[in-house]
Order: C-alpha cells, then sequence, then structure tokens
C-alpha cells in the first residue's frame, strides 16, 4: 500500500543551492521476502537493466534480488562475503561488490558467477590502520577496507578505499591498476573515509568524503576541481541517466562517538542540518530534492541511510545500517527499517 507522507523535506541548510523540484512517497511494504527471511543490514541496493532491484544484505542471504513489482526472484552470495558495504551495477550489468572486511571488490554475473576478484583477502595494504587501536596514518595501495567502486565512460573502474586507507584507485578494465590518489587529511584532494564513488559521462570523479562532510570532485586522471561541502556525511552516491546525482547523507541522527581507529565529526558544521537525509541534485550541486525528517524512526524517514540507487522511473531503493551504526544502541529497535522505496511522484 502507497503510503502518502510528508517526506518531501524542504532543505534548512542554507548552504545548499537551489530550488526544490522532485517529490517522492514512500512505499511500505514493497519488497515480498521469502517466509522466515529478514534483512539484518541492508549496506548496499542496485538495480539492474531489467529494474532488479539487488539488496545487498548482512545476512544469511548477501545478495536477494527482486523484480520491479517487488517479487522475490533468488538469492546468492551465501559463504562468500565477510562483511557486505557497497554494490554497484556497471552498464552490461556485472555486478561489482565491495567487501570491507575481506578487503575485496567481486566482479559477478547477474546469477552470481565470480569473474573476477580485486584485492587480497589476507593482506590488507598497509597503511599504519589498526581496527580497534590506530588511525590511517598514510596512504597505500590496495585495499585496506574497501567501500565501494563505479564505472567510467571508458570502461575503467574506480574504487573508494576508505575505512582503512585514504585512496582512490583507478583499474583499466582487465583489472590492472592504472592510478592512485589522496592521503589522510582534510584539505583538496585528501580524504577521511572516502565512502562512495561515482563517475560522470564526462570522466569527472564525484567521492563521498563521509568524516569530512563532503563531496569531492576530481578530473579522471585524479586533479581536484571542486568540493561540495553543504553534505550531512555524505555516505553513497547514486548517478542515473538524466546525470542526476543521488546522496545518502548519515548525518547526525545517532551520537558519534570518537574511537581509537576513526576521526568521526562528532556534531554537525555550523549551519547544517543533524538528520539523516537523501538528497537529489544536479552536477553543479543545486538541490532537486530531499527526503528525510526529525524522526528517523517513521517511514520515510531514516536513521542511517547507507546505500542508494534508482530505477529507470526514478523510483528510489535505500537502504541502512542501523545495528553496525549503533542506533540500536541508542534508540531504534533492530526491527526497524533497513530497506525503503520511494516512488517518485513529481
Amino acid at each position: 500500500m502507497r503510503v502518502s507522507r510528508d517526506v518531501y523535506v524542504k532543505g534548512t541548510d542554507l548552504m545548499a543551492k537551489g530550488p526544490h523540484k522532485i517529490e517522492y512517497e514512500v512505499l511500505e511494504g514493497w519488497e515480498k521476502l521469502p517466509e522466515g527471511w529478514s534483512f539484518v543490514e541492508v549496506a548496499g541496493v542496485g538495480v539492474d537493466s531489467q529494474d532488479r532491484v539487488y539488496v545487498f544484505n548482512r545476512g544469511e542471504h548477501p545478495i536477494i534480488i527482486f523484480d520491479k513489482e517487488g517479487q522475490f526472484l533468488t538469492a546468492w552470495g551465501e559463504g562468500i562475503f565477510a562483511n557486505p558495504h557497497g554494490i554497484f551495477i556497471d552498464r552490461n550489468d556485472h555486478i561489482w561488490c565491495a567487501d570491507n572486511f575481506d578487503h575485496t571488490v567481486r566482479k559477478f554475473t547477474t546469477s552470481g558467477e565470480l569473474l573476477m576478484t580485486l584485492g587480497d583477502t589476507q593482506h590488507p595494504s598497509d597503511t599504519g590502520f589498526k581496527f580497534n587501536e590506530s588511525p590511517v596514518c598514510y596512504a597505500a595501495g590496495p585495499f585496506n577496507m574497501v567501500t565501494n567502486a563505479a564505472m567510467g565512460p571508458d570502461g575503467d573502474l574506480f574504487v573508494a578505499d576508505g575505512y582503512g586507507n585514504s585512496r582512490v584507485h583507478r583499474y583499466a578494465p582487465d583489472g590492472i591498476l592504472k592510478t592512485s590518489w589522496g592521503k589522510p587529511g582534510s584539505g583538496p584532494g585528501e580524504f577521511n573515509l572516502p565512502h562512495s564513488i561515482v563517475v560522470d559521462r564526462s570522466g569527472r570523479v564525484f567521492v563521498a568524503d563521509r568524516e569530512n562532510s563532503r563531496v569531492q570532485i576530481f578530473s579522471s586522471e585524479g586533479e581536484f576541481l571542486d568540493q561540495w561541502t553543504w553534505t550531512n556525511r555524505p555516505c553513497d552516491l547514486f548517478l542515473d541517466q538524466q546525470e542526476n546525482l543521488y546522496i545518502a547523507e548519515l548525518g547526525w541522527s545517532v551520537p558519534m562517538r570518537k574511537s581509537r581507529h576513526f576521526d568521526i565529526m562528532e556534531a554537525p558544521p555550523v549551519g547544517h542540518d543533524p538528520i539523516a537525509r537523501v538528497t537529489v541534485c544536479d552536477l553543479d550541486g543545486n538541490v532537486q530534492s530531499r527526503i528525510g525528517g526529525p524522526q528517523p524512526l517513521l517511514p520515510g524517514n531514516f536513521i542511517q541511510p547507507h546505500g542508494i540507487w534508482a530505477d529507470s522511473r526514478g523510483d528510489l531503493y535505500i537502504g541502512e545500517v542501523v545495528k553496525s551504526g549503533k542506533a540500536v544502541d541508542y534508540f531504534a529497535p533492530f526491527t526497524c527499517h533497513s530497506f525503503q522505496k520511494f516512488v517518485r511522484s513529481g
């Protein structure tokens, strides 16, 4: 049943630009899981050329696939992943899955046949990073707790190497590393957890620099071009065929705590709205729509949006992490929404 809610929220962030032109309605109960199945945490979402929806799930069934009407089709990936993190589907419907615990990006067919593995599960790159002990001290090669991937117009693969590194890597289609850029820090071209990545038709690379709370823009060779500082801890990016950019923003709905291995932004910068939200904008940063409100447990609002994709109709699919994001430690029941669909209505 479609639920019409006031999820179209006008932005209060004065640094964002432009009027709001697109509206959405949340559609509860769209996904029809098999009896007894449930999502645990939905780290990523992707949609292929036939509008089949791939849910990258931290549960017994890592890849769960639905048709465009929400009917369950199949599942695969059992026993492969240590910790599902990011998913990208290329123009040939190859499924690229980033696993941040085993330091790999894997390429699959739509039926789950493994075609390529980038990274070494046993040997993460040496960046001085040690989980629960020390942060990233210096940049290195691929990978250390890799986060996500995206394909450029020439078929090269760009990989955000985030939790244990501060780097973007560019690969040729055959899996040969071509170049890398970035280092720890907050200056132009530096990263504090590059968490997601997309590439536009001209080859510009957009990186969600999460704990610097910004999106950085580069040439395909790694030259810094621009940055958007109005985002609220951007977590995932998706670019549609019309080059609308969708940004899943964690915000500060869940209290942030410093750790020994992550330099987390504990409070929003001046002028930023603390809520978790989704922003749709053009490639100049002009905001077209915002979804999200101050009550994160309600349908249509967000606790910690972690994965985002849109189908050919412009409908949105958003995955959330409730347990690993620590929301269950404060206010969110473990059964709270970890996956939501939004129907574009304007």
